[in-house]
């Protein structure tokens, strides 16, 4: 009876101490990016950092409860949790983060290093490290878009080319990437509910794109 016994306590400890250590399973980050965002602003353009994460728990994602950007060398940080970071599909994996990291004072963003932490509920911690570096605003030309009745054009010397369509109250419709620089609107296939079209372009081997302004169909 007491080897019985003994052999009962044994099973009901190893699986205590399974159990404790899998609900206690850390997070992991499996990927991350950082990608700068010129946006026009009125012919003042301004930097943004869209930053995302794919993050894993064993525990589930909704064991996941904060986020830190850290730039260690100037002393920068960006928090984000549960409740205010953005979620993003891509090819049926969750990636979580922000489209709107800037400095308060519209200055620069920083360049080099930057360090990723993720938190779950139980306080466990992953870490991870992101570089990044872009030239300067004022080493290339920021992208031009411009329509003229039924006709528009597209200066930029940004690999790719996005029109993103919006409705009434600057609702978003749709993206459209046209086939060339110049040519006409109605040929674009966009909806009838259209009333503005804005330039994305992007440099996908740099992580670096820009928005224009938003310009109206009609006067």
């Amino acid at each position: 009876m007491k080897m019985k016994k003994f052999h009962f306590l044994f099973i009901v400890l190893f699986f205590t101490l399974c159990f404790f250590a899998c609900s206690q399973a850390g997070p992991e980050i499996k990927h991350g990016s950082l990608e700068l965002v010129y946006y026009e602003n009125g012919g003042r353009p301004v930097e943004r950092f869209t930053f995302f994460i794919l993050p894993h728990d064993n525990d589930g994602f909704e064991d996941l409860e904060d986020l830190w950007l850290y730039h260690d060398w100037d002393g920068l940080s960006w928090h984000f949790t549960s409740k205010d970071w953005v979620k993003e599909n891509v090819g049926g994996e969750t990636w979580i983060g922000s489209r709107a990291i800037a400095m308060e004072d519209g200055s620069l963003l920083p360049r080099g290093q930057f360090r990723v932490v993720l938190a779950d509920k139980g306080g466990n911690k992953a870490e991870r490290l992101l570089s990044f570096d872009a030239p300067p605003l004022q080493d290339r030309p920021f992208p031009r878009f411009s329509i003229d009745g039924d006709l528009y054009r597209i200066e930029s010397d940004y690999a790719e080319q996005n029109l993103l369509v919006f409705g009434n109250e600057g609702n978003y419709l749709s993206t459209v990437s046209p086939s060339s620089l110049e040519g006409n609107i109605s040929a674009l296939g966009i909806p009838s509910s259209a009333e503005s079209l804005a330039l994305w372009a992007r440099d996908p081997a740099r992580s670096v794109s820009a928005f224009t302004d938003i310009v109206p169909l009609r006067d």
